[in-house]
């Protein structure tokens, strides 16, 4: 199984998870530039990673990957059993956890990843503000239960996880305003198996 990888994308996502998981892997460390060459289109035509290779699987997108993962590998503690209420809270959160990224995503683009003549204040501000309207509803969500999606930690965790780590870094996130999502986000990134794939 090998997992294409850039430091600090989704892709994190994917390792995090295979860590939990306990499965092995290897990984494809690939430059941005990369991305648009003929032998990774042929991978991802959308030029982004993570991208899997499992066998004769060919698979991108983080969230996609990872419900793949969860089925190729039953019986763990990962994720409710299908049918079940909890399951379906787990699915609204694994795939949800993508509309909060926008947010973020917009602040990177324009405060960090473009260059500087390409970046848009106004857009930046405009995720800012959603993101902390975001952020405000996890912190209430995660007033009523440990984990996102119930009392254990589950794979929809890694979704969200990597979301918040992105987040801190670019000062989305404050222990003062939303005092129980930050709380959540050093309990799930103090885990050794994201401790590993982040280093």
């Amino acid at each position: 199984m090998k997992v294409f990888h850039i430091p600090l994308t989704r892709s994190l996502r994917v390792l995090w998870l295979l860590e939990e998981l306990g499965v092995p892997y290897e990984v494809e460390l690939i430059d941005r530039a990369d991305l648009k060459k003929e032998d990774f289109l042929k991978l991802n035509p959308l030029a982004r990673v993570p991208a899997l290779i499992d066998g004769d699987v060919t698979l991108f997108e983080s969230g996609a990957i990872i419900q793949y993962l969860l089925e190729k590998v039953p019986g763990t503690n990962l994720a409710p059993k299908p049918g079940t209420p909890e399951r379906a809270l787990f699915l609204q959160w694994l795939h949800g956890v993508e509309t909060l990224s926008q947010a973020g995503s917009a602040v990177v683009q324009h405060s960090f990843v473009r260059p500087e003549a390409d970046r848009v204040e106004k857009i930046a501000e405009e995720g800012r503000e959603t993101a902390a309207y975001y952020f405000a509803g996890l912190d209430g969500e995660l007033a009523q239960r440990p984990f996102i999606a119930g009392d254990t930690f589950t794979a929809a965790d890694v979704m969200l996880g990597y979301t918040l780590y992105v987040s801190n870094m670019v000062g989305l996130l404050s222990n003062d305003a939303t005092p129980k999502l930050y709380a959540y986000f050093e309990k799930v990134t103090g885990r050794e198996a994201f401790k590993k794939v982040s280093a």
